[in-house]
């Protein structure tokens, strides 16, 4: 999980600095998808439950407005997306940000991560599994069906005289 965490900050920073804008969603793509498949296995494990009941002061948290301000600017156009808040609850539907969920699954697994580096290996399990289940996880999901989707349609939304003569293309080979 340490490893997962700390590729997902690595991708989210570098995609951020906007170094490479083409590759911006499928490396994202890619990173939120390792890290949700690492937080599949805590969520199914048994809950990890740390010796002490509380968690130690690991000092303040790191201020991430700039990650997310230099997210929303390499992201300009595809941020904003509508979601059901809770489809087993209801229908009811909200906004989120790509930009705001992305910062937000960073603090979470970044505080697990702090855990890890203190050598409180219990304790960053624990923190990692407890926010995967009331937070990041779901995040993490709807971040990961946008992507696709948008991908989606970056790929394979083309005008249709593109399309045609493409396909013409393809039929005389």
């Amino acid at each position: 999980m340490a490893e997962e965490s700390r590729g997902y900050l690595s991708t989210v920073t570098e995609v951020a600095s906007g170094a490479n804008p083409d590759a911006a969603i499928p490396l994202l793509l890619l990173a939120v998808s390792d890290l949700l498949a690492a937080g599949a296995r805590l969520g199914a494990m048994l809950d990890v439950v740390p010796r002490e009941r509380f968690e130690p002061d690991i000092g303040p948290e790191p201020d991430v407005d700039a990650l997310r301000i230099a997210l929303a600017n390499t992201l300009e156009g595809l941020d904003e997306f509508a979601e059901i808040v809770d489809p087993v609850v209801g229908a009811e539907v909200g906004s989120a940000t790509l930009s705001g969920d992305l910062v937000a699954i960073a603090g979470s697994v970044a505080q697990g991560l702090r855990h890890f580096e203190e050598n409180r290996i219990l304790e960053a399990l624990w923190w990692w599994q407890f926010s995967y289940l009331s937070g990041w996880g779901e995040r993490a999901s709807s971040v990961l069906r946008v992507l696709q989707i948008v991908l989606g349609h970056l790929r394979l939304d083309v005008e249709d005289d593109v399309a045609a003569e493409a396909e013409y293309d393809a039929l005389q080979r």
